[in-house]
């Protein structure tokens, strides 16, 4: 039977994983071996299918008349180009899906540079032509400029395109999709175009493990392409580590791949990817070969980490209540295994016995980790993230990346000033037919950390950031400081209605009533620089009196629950946050917050009338005097009467002291108030 080996490559949400579906559910021979009838097949992952990404490269084979087709799904997104780099060096061929309708992106780049390095042959789908606003000769256009930029052979840049809409299972030669009736172009086209394994010089056994995989019975399974020999179930060979050492082991199993499962062989011959067990100890990029004539053949090389942080075992009040590994040595081993399988990541272990340096290729990369390691009942301490510098030439150089955004015109202004604060310099702009802007910028690794939220949030919800790692380069100067701060829990208890109520004036809340909270737990977030102390498990003193619809003005607003990317910008270096379980899918970030304005000492926001809060504001002020806090001026922008008797202001009308509402009646007094103690 002939064979090819193919990787499906593109940028994120591009329909790679949707391409391979329709492949697996259109092959006669996957119908017939199983009954998946369900969408995103290969996105097996929790999180995968959570976040609608491809996170870990996958595998699977079809026949295809008298042909088997091993495909390999990779990860479009560059925090996990670990996994795309390695795969390269399994296949002979990739598909590289273009959207119709935006064209090569900033990591599509990225996958194309690795599969031209490799010297692959290239079959382009432009796919999503099914869509409203696709523009598929304009994609095209840009496809072959892309080409022509990475440098491409003659040969590949001759490349076939097909022309799909994945989602309905359909492709062809033409772009008419009123013609398309199935997805077997797609596989006419790499039976014809693609070529078959090359024939190595070598006769002797060689095997280069590029993935790893667990089975309860057959413990680790190595997965790599056999570029010569053949491997028989039993057989004894040379396992060839990166440090060069050599040692005989023993082939327990066979496997190939068969549908999305594996199937037991009795041997496998030069060109397949298989699947072997038996060598306990084995890491990817290591060589299995021939025990008489050990040949290891060339490691595997990575991109360099660009991002780091420190995780360190959970030392909060909370520790060992929702997570069952908690020691040292628990989260020791955890990254040591995930070593084994990710060589994008580094682990660096520090003075601290109980502290690492965990290096990745960006944000998202280490928050799946994170998220992973919590799901799996790992309690720990994680720091704000860090971009890792260099010496080059005796010059401090940083992370650079390229950052591409589609967004409508009307936000353009907020972008540019947005990427501006954070040292970043654009070099394209474009405004299509429909009023979308479409601009790139050069930025600084740093300056990306933690602006994904501010940047939906700026835009409303319709803003599209795609990055993509760029070099290194000298270094652009200090970033401006924060302009927010942390509101902090000043006792421990269980929050309340009541407690949020007050707190909520402050800024924005993480945390919802019923939640358990300890002293110096960051639960919100302030517009103003410095901390905030406030008592979100305060209760309500009970008394005999009542007043008519009493409390029901007191709304408690929604919450926003951060997810680990976005709450990278609210820790300042050396404050860890501690991660644990709460619910299902909600990550808390705690930490301890250290000076800032006491903002309230009665833990009011306002005021609605009552002398007891000239009292509160006094007692307000000495205490942030006792604290040496630097009281500024009362600034009142804005003034609103109301009934002749309530003034209300501006949040900036009470300056630090987190006040929304002034009352008429106790205005002189807070004046009289200030002068005494500023």
């Amino acid at each position: 039977m002939d064979l090819r080996n193919i990787a499906i490559i593109a940028h994120v949400d591009h329909g790679k994983t949707t391409l391979v579906d329709a492949l697996l559910k259109q092959s006669a021979s996957f119908k017939q071996k199983t009954a998946e009838n369900g969408d995103l097949i290969m996105d097996s992952n929790e999180l995968e299918r959570e976040r609608g990404i491809t996170i870990f490269s996958k595998n699977a084979s079809v026949i295809y008349k008298d042909t088997k087709i091993n495909i390999v799904d990779t990860p479009g997104h560059a925090d996990f180009g670990g996994e795309v780099e390695r795969i390269m060096r399994m296949v002979d061929g990739v598909l590289l899906l273009i959207d119709a309708k935006e064209g090569p992106m900033p990591q599509t780049k990225f996958v194309l540079r690795k599969a031209i390095q490799a010297g692959h042959k290239i079959i382009v789908v432009v796919n999503k032509i099914d869509k409203p606003d696709a523009r598929v000769e304009w994609a095209v256009n840009a496809t072959y400029d892309l080409f022509f930029e990475l440098d491409a052979t003659e040969e590949q840049i001759d490349f076939p395109i097909i022309y799909a809409a994945a989602r309905e299972g359909k492709a062809g030669m033409e772009k008419d999709l009123s013609k398309m009736t199935d997805i077997l172009p797609v596989f006419e086209t790499i039976v014809k175009y693609l070529p078959p394994p090359a024939k190595s010089d070598i006769e002797t056994l060689q095997m280069l493990t590029v993935n790893l995989a667990y089975d309860n019975y057959k413990g680790k399974i190595a997965i790599g392409r056999l570029y010569s020999g053949t491997l028989k179930k039993g057989q004894m060979v040379a396992h060839i580590n990166r440090a060069g050492e050599i040692k005989k082991v023993a082939i327990t199993s066979v496997m190939l791949f068969d549908g999305l499962g594996k199937m037991e062989v009795e041997s496998a011959s030069a060109g397949e990817i298989v699947c072997i067990a038996g060598i306990p100890d084995v890491s990817i990029g290591e060589t299995i070969a021939d025990p008489d004539h050990p040949i290891a053949l060339p490691t595997i090389h990575i991109d360099e980490p660009t991002i780091k942080m420190t995780f360190s075992v959970n030392t909060s009040p909370f520790r060992g209540k929702e997570g069952k590994f908690t020691t040292s040595r628990n989260l020791k081993d955890r990254l040591e295994k995930e070593l084994e399988t990710d060589v994008a990541l580094a682990v660096t272990p520090t003075e601290a016995s109980d502290r690492w340096v965990v290096a990745g290729r960006g944000e998202l990369h280490l928050a799946i980790l994170i998220e992973k390691m919590r799901r799996e009942g790992f309690e720990l301490e994680v720091s704000k993230p860090q971009v890792i510098y260099k010496e080059v030439d005796g010059k401090k150089t940083e992370p650079m990346e390229l950052v591409s955004i589609e967004v409508p015109e009307t936000y353009s202004g907020t972008v540019i000033e947005m990427m501006g604060k954070r040292l970043g310099m654009m070099t394209n702009m474009r405004v299509d037919d429909n009023k979308n802007a479409y601009m790139d910028f050069t930025i600084p690794t740093r300056g990306l950390i933690g602006i994904r939220n501010k940047f939906l949030t700026s835009t409303k919800g319709t803003g599209i950031m795609n990055t993509i790692f760029l070099g290194y380069e000298p270094y652009k100067g200090d970033l401006p400081p924060l302009l927010h701060g942390s509101i902090v829990a000043t006792q421990a208890g269980t929050s309340n209605n009541y407690g949020l109520v007050t707190a909520q004036g402050r800024g924005i809340l993480f945390i919802s009533a019923g939640v358990a909270v300890y002293e110096g737990m960051v639960v919100g977030e302030t517009p103003r620089e410095g901390d905030v102390l406030v008592h979100v498990a305060r209760e309500k003193e009970l008394t005999n009196f009542r007043a008519k619809n009493e409390g029901l003005a007191d709304q408690l607003q929604s919450q926003r629950q951060p997810a680990l990317g976005q709450a990278g910008g609210h820790r300042k270096p050396g404050k860890p946050r501690q991660i644990h379980r709460h619910g299902e899918d909600v990550v808390q970030i705690h930490g301890h917050g250290i000076g800032g304005l006491f903002a309230n000492a009665e833990g009011r926001t306002g005021c609605g009338g009552g002398q007891q809060h000239v009292a509160a504001f006094e007692h307000m002020i000495e205490i942030a005097r006792d604290q040496g806090a630097h009281l500024l001026r009362l600034e009142i922008i804005r003034v609103v009467i109301a009934g002749g008797e309530n003034i209300s202001a501006d949040q900036d009308a009470a300056a630090h002291f987190g006040a929304e509402a002034l009352c008429a009646r106790i205005l002189v007094h807070l004046v009289e108030a200030f002068a005494r103690h500023a």
